[in-house]
């Protein structure tokens, strides 16, 4: 990894931590003052979503920029030049180990087996994008899922401050986390796999190393199964959220407490 790279992904790491400790106990307790009669372990569940929201949202708008502007890196996927893609995706990597920190050092609060999974899967193929600089089309169409965080964290917010589920904000946001998981983490599979396979074959192909073609091709199984794992959660609790909301229409008796 480059010097400059390297110096990113310090700051990224420090960054975050200062955040999560710092920036938003200040920050929500002066928001919503709710945020003080949390308990302890939500307090941290709390700072880590909120930390990983503006994660989200600044990865998510450099990786689109990169998609649409960057013409070195969409014209050969391959071995295009990473500049871009290596300080976003070491950006990532900073997060990823700060939050796998707070994951450990927090684990009754926070931990998450699948966390792990999923943050040691995306840090073993940044490794290759950062040290080798391979692939870098491929790991910056990776960080567009990151735009379905956001909606995620909101939910467990809007559940925390004890918004109903049938609530309006509560169900407007269910279903944007519905629509865009599927967007950013399903619905472009057929297109990733699609160009990971015109790939396959050709020299350039061949002139990234094993442990890359791994990284590369073992991760990105790895962390759809997982995706399509909680697109299956995530969709059945938007159907039965949208359900009962119709059933409470249809019925207004419902909820209410009254019988015939």
């Amino acid at each position: 990894m480059d010097p400059f790279n390297q110096l990113i992904l310090a700051i990224s790491f420090f960054a975050f931590q200062w955040l999560f400790h710092r920036v938003s106990p200040w920050t929500s307790t002066r928001i919503n003052h709710s945020f003080l009669g949390l308990s302890d372990k939500q307090k941290v569940e709390w700072n880590s979503r909120t930390v990983s929201t503006f994660h989200a949202l600044l990865v998510g708008i450099f990786c689109l920029y990169i998609l649409f502007f960057d013409d070195a890196v969409n014209e050969d996927p391959v071995w295009g030049d990473p500049t871009l893609v290596k300080t976003n995706v070491a950006i990532t990597t900073g997060y990823l180990i700060s939050d796998m920190l707070l994951i450990f050092y927090y684990w009754k609060a926070i931990g998450d087996t699948f966390f792990v999974v999923h943050h040691l899967a995306a840090l073993f193929a940044y490794y290759y994008v950062l040290g080798e600089g391979l692939l870098p089309y491929f790991a910056n169409f990776r960080l567009l899922a990151e735009f379905s965080t956001p909606c995620v964290n909101q939910r467990w917010f809007f559940e925390i401050l004890g918004y109903p589920k049938s609530s309006r904000p509560n169900m407007a946001n269910g279903v944007a986390m519905t629509v865009v998981f599927f967007l950013v983490r399903i619905a472009v599979m057929p297109v990733y796999y699609i160009r990971m396979y015109a790939v396959y074959g050709t020299e350039a192909f061949y002139l990234v190393s094993w442990g890359g073609r791994v990284a590369w091709i073992g991760s990105s199984i790895c962390l759809d199964i997982m995706n399509v794992m909680w697109m299956h959660k995530i969709g059945r609790g938007c159907h039965r959220a949208l359900r009962s909301a119709r059933q409470s229409k249809a019925d207004p008796r419902q909820g209410n407490g009254k019988t015939d």
